[in-house]
């Protein structure tokens, strides 16, 4: 019976107040009385006249001012004005008690009670405007009655005193019911207030502790007032830890100049400040708890909305939000560093350009050079012994040529995965020796001894023949190269279960520690791309760790500037089945140190053997 009149009075309420519960019902609660109120009462105006007879200018004036409560709660339904609504209303019952308070009496009519009422009618509205207007008017209306009776003013009440009594009986009746009327709606105020106001927290404490970042409050010097559950997850810590400067002591050392500045500068601008920092958090494993750690977290603070706006900063509280970055933190640090290898590989190419230039440039013209002397031998009156030099230079320069272009073509293919190897089984001391024999001559002219240790016994072994004879050559190459006039470079060979262990030292130049760690990279030379002694691409290591990596096996570099250099490489003696305490073929021969080249020797090679 009641959903028809609530339905129609939610129709009447304003359409800017829809979105608010609160307000809905405090504009619902000042509809219904006065609509319903104002209903029954002109309803019963017919059952009045059928018992009292006609009735007088009085009653007719009290029952038409009925009207006005319909009128005030239609201006608030076209308007949504409440305060101006009950300004209206409480104007509109103080005169017309005062009406019938003038003709019944003056001050002493019992319908003066009602004058009590208005400014309790107005307190519902909530507002101290309202109030102060509507007690201003029920104030105004006594001293009119005062004033109007005083002075003998006021019409005769007449009638006897059973007549009086019943209508002071009916006054206080009346006023009685209607202050019960507003004490139930101030109520029914109170508790959809108090529901509004419950489900609104209940909706923010699940908000709270279902999200992912933290919230916080914050009060004088950053001091932690309030901390959501989410911060048991973050820190790995309770609530009640982080509370005070709980937080404040879990931030990174480094971090908290940042951390209490973004604080300070929004207690003081009043404006939203971001700020990142580390903060420890701790971490209980199955074994208890193990070693903090430090995560990236993103800080949002903003002043609390109605603490202190108007006083001092110091006095605000802060409102901040916390959230996880570690992994976005990760990411950048990931693209930073892809960035630096970028710039890295930039760096690489430009100083392999300027490498090969130099590479490249000094044989083309040797080969640009001689070839035009050839041509114009006649000229030059060359002999044959002078042409023939010419030609021997021309295909030195070209042989390097070739050697630089094969090594980058190499490298090339070893980069992408296209440089294939043809493993064979073969006797590694010969190809040692080789190897060794070819790089005699350089080795004495270079005024060096070279030297080579092969232990008894060496097994034969599965791998390239061609890549193991470049490995060693490219070694050697780098050795005598780097090695000055007097000193000494030593190849040695052994086996160790079931790895073969090369190993070529020198008492050269050596290299320095902070450019060990980059020896082996491509193009990577330890001496300035043009002031340098020594001519070569860089990528003669770099190939070396190519080809061993390809084998399964693994190079091992040391060196100390001034004394030399030592590189032990490590193969498997089968490169195809790399498989541990298979016994490897033997090769029965005596150990031997054998010097294959010294300067003193002249063209001829001693070797001496030992048991």
């Amino acid at each position: 019976m009641l959903k028809p009149i609530r339905d129609y009075v939610d129709t009447l309420v304003h359409p800017s107040v829809q979105h608010d519960p609160l307000t809905r019902a405090r504009h619902r609660g000042f509809i219904a009385p006065r609509l319903i109120g104002s209903v029954v009462a002109l309803a019963a105006f017919p059952v009045y006249v059928a018992m009292r007879g006609v009735p007088n200018l009085l009653e007719v004036a009290i029952f038409t001012w009925l009207m006005a409560p319909i009128l005030v709660a239609y201006f608030l339904s076209r308007t949504g004005r409440y305060e101006s609504a009950h300004v209206l209303s409480s104007i509109a019952l103080t005169g017309l008690v005062t009406a019938v308070a003038a003709s019944t009496g003056g001050i002493g009519s019992a319908a003066a009670i009602w004058l009590v009422i208005v400014p309790l009618e107005a307190a519902l509205s909530a507002s101290r405007r309202v109030v102060a207007a509507a007690s201003t008017s029920a104030l105004i209306a006594v001293g009119l009655l005062l004033f109007l009776g005083s002075h003998h003013m006021l019409p005769d009440a007449g009638g006897s005193d059973l007549d009086t009594a019943a209508l002071a009986a009916l006054g206080i009746v009346s006023a009685a019911l209607y202050a019960t009327g507003l004490a139930l709606g101030a109520e029914s105020l109170a508790r959809t207030s108090f529901w509004l106001l419950y489900a609104e927290e209940d909706r923010y404490r699940l908000l709270a502790r279902n999200m992912t970042d933290v919230i916080s409050r914050h009060g004088r010097n950053g001091a932690v007032l309030f901390v959501s559950p989410a911060a048991e997850d973050l820190f790995g810590a309770a609530v009640a830890d982080l509370h005070g400067h709980g937080l404040f002591d879990r931030v990174h050392v480094g971090d908290r100049p940042a951390y209490l500045t973004a604080l300070a500068d929004a207690a003081a601008i009043g404006d939203v400040r971001s700020v990142e920092f580390r903060v420890r958090r701790d971490i209980t494993g199955p074994d208890g708890p193990a070693a903090p750690q430090f995560i990236w977290v993103e800080m949002r603070c903003r002043p609390l909305e109605g603490t202190a706006a108007e006083g001092a900063a110091a006095d605000r509280e802060l409102v901040a939000v916390l959230r996880d970055i570690s992994k976005r933190k990760a990411h950048e640090d990931a693209i930073e560093e892809a960035r630096a290898e970028t710039e890295k590989a930039h760096a690489a190419k430009s100083k392999f350009l300027a490498n090969m230039s130099h590479e490249l440039r000094t044989p083309l013209n040797a080969v640009i050079g001689f070839s035009d002397m050839l041509m114009n031998e006649d000229k030059m009156r060359l002999d044959a012994a002078r042409r023939a030099e010419y030609a021997r230079l021309i295909n030195d320069s070209g042989t390097h040529l070739l050697s630089v272009v094969n090594g980058i073509l190499d490298m090339s293919k070893m980069e992408t995965g296209d440089f294939a190897i043809t493993p064979e089984p073969f006797a590694p001391a010969g190809v040692i020796v080789n190897c060794c024999d070819i790089l005699a001559l350089k080795a004495r002219e270079g005024g060096l001894d070279l030297v080579t240790r092969l232990a008894p016994e060496l097994p034969d072994i599965v791998a390239d023949k061609r890549a193991f004879k470049q490995i060693l050559l490219n070694l050697l190459s780098n050795a005598v190269k780097f090695t000055d006039s007097g000193g000494r470079v030593t190849v040695s060979a052994d086996v160790e279960a079931t790895v073969l262990r090369l190993t070529v030292e020198d008492t050269g130049v050596g290299i320095s520690a902070a450019d060990l760690s980059k020896v082996g990279n491509p193009f990577f030379q330890a001496r300035t791309a043009y002031d340098r002694k020594h001519d070569g691409t860089g990528l003669g290591l770099s190939i070396v760790k190519g080809l061993v990596m390809l084998h399964g096996g693994h190079t091992d570099i040391s060196s100390r500037l001034g004394e030399g250099t030592r590189i032990t490489v490590r193969l498997p003696v089968d490169c195809e089945t790399v498989r541990p305490g298979r016994a490897p073929a033997k090769v029965a021969h005596p150990s031997f140190e054998r010097l294959v080249a010294s300067p003193e020797l002249g063209p001829e090679l001693q070797v001496k053997k030992s048991a």
